[in-house]
């Protein structure tokens, strides 16, 4: 089993999720897991499909998303005709674009300021000098700017579906996409010399967590290959082939207290790659 999460793409009705605390996602030898409709040929773990090896085009930090939906606003006019873009949606692509700089330039600043202002109020509430009536703060919104109107909520999911029209394109290029913002730079691969997992082991009602990720490289990597020796003598052996990251180990502890070490490596194409993690141990039973 692993640790999951709703919005990591589990869903409620999944009938081998387990919602609590933690949740986590029952998985093929686990007690109670319920085998798909319609089981995959063979018992080779699911291999992910091609991916981009480039970066999300939208910004991450406030102030860069504002400098992209400025230029995007100010140029997606001037590629309508090459990209058979109709006026209506250019109309509302620019429509949403500068709702939404009104939002994150004016209305944000503005309301995280009103926020302290509303802290300070309390504070004053509580132990100011009592010399004076006290007025609560109120709110009062930038004014909008000249042609800016408020439009349906998911502004930005709306100009996402309509950059993926403008890459289908048969007029689309890189140049006007580089243009435009919305092809992001090219990801550098990891050096497979010197790349390795990194995890930590935590002891948790259903077994030993093995917390686990990418380390910024999914788009690179298949999966992880986890090892455990649990001082039986046995040396490391094969615990898990995991493609999402987190993993449980269910295997009931032992009586006695003992240590259990893991290691891991990451996998691509079937193949090992990079370097074995750092071993990690972690007390168990007793």
């Amino acid at each position: 089993m692993k640790i999951i999460k709703f919005d990591s793409g589990f869903k409620f009705d999944d009938p081998n999720s387990r919602w609590g605390d933690p949740s986590y996602q029952l998985e093929p030898g686990d007690p109670g897991y319920v085998p798909p409709v319609n089981p995959p040929p063979t018992n080779q773990p699911p291999k992910k499909g091609k991916k981009m090896r480039r970066q999300v085009y939208y910004p991450i930090r406030v102030a860069d998303q504002i400098i992209w939906l400025e230029n995007f606003r100010n140029k997606l006019a001037g590629y309508a005709t090459v990209l058979g873009l109709d006026s209506s949606q250019v109309t509302a692509a620019v429509a949403d674009a500068r709702w939404l700089l009104y939002v994150l330039q004016s209305w944000l600043p503005a309301a995280r300021a009103w926020s302290l202002a509303c802290t300070d109020a309390a504070s004053d509430a509580q132990s100011g000098d009592g010399s004076a009536l006290m007025v609560l703060p109120v709110f009062t919104p930038p004014t909008l700017p000249t042609g800016v109107v408020a439009v349906n909520t998911g502004a930005l999911n709306r100009i996402f579906a309509l950059v993926q029209t403008i890459k289908d394109s048969s007029g689309y290029t890189e140049a006007i996409g580089s243009d435009i913002g919305i092809v992001g730079a090219q990801q550098t691969g990891p050096d497979f010399t010197t790349l390795k997992p990194d995890f930590t082991p935590t002891i948790l009602a259903t077994g030993v967590n093995i917390d686990w990720g990418w380390g910024g490289y999914s788009a690179f990597l298949d999966m992880i290959e986890i090892q455990v020796d649990r001082n039986d003598s046995k040396g490391f052996v094969p615990l898990a082939f995991d493609t999402t990251p987190g993993y449980v180990d269910t295997t009931p502890r032992p009586t006695t207290p003992v240590k259990w070490k893991y290691r891991a490596i990451y996998r691509v194409n079937d193949q090992q790659v990079g370097l074995w993690s750092d071993e990690k141990s972690i007390a168990v039973g007793g």
